[in-house]
């Protein structure tokens, strides 16, 4: 059974780091693109990120980019978020998502239960 599990969420202070994993079971995972989105309460999901683990290549929204890293692991089936210099405004619950295809991005097609962080101010 294909599965995504997410850890790494927590609180942290406005300034600090965390880092996401993103653990895949039931993939051929040099085949997939997986991202990396999130939710503020009461909205929509927001893509973030995504890694293709076919070609290597990456994404990161306006948002993001310069802050938050992606990388992945083929050896441990994992897709890491390093998130630096957090702020109030990131606190939202963070999911992993995958698909075959990076050109329906956003729209993955397998999704994890997500992680919340919070930042404190």
């Amino acid at each position: 059974e294909a599965r995504l599990m997410e850890s790494g969420g927590g609180v942290v202070q406005s300034g600090g780091s965390l880092r996401l994993s993103c653990t895949a079971s039931g993939f051929p995972f040099e085949s997939i693109v997986i991202g990396w989105f999130r939710q503020f309460a009461g909205k929509g999901r927001e893509g973030l990120t995504y890694i293709s683990n076919i070609d290597g290549s990456t994404y990161y929204s306006e948002d993001v980019k310069g802050r938050f890293t992606i990388s992945s692991d083929s050896a441990k089936n994992t897709v890491y978020l390093q998130m630096d210099n957090l702020e109030p405004e990131d606190t939202a619950v963070y999911y992993c998502a995958a698909d075959k295809l990076k050109t329906r991005w956003p729209f993955f097609i397998f999704w994890g239960q997500g992680t919340q962080v919070t930042v404190s101010s």
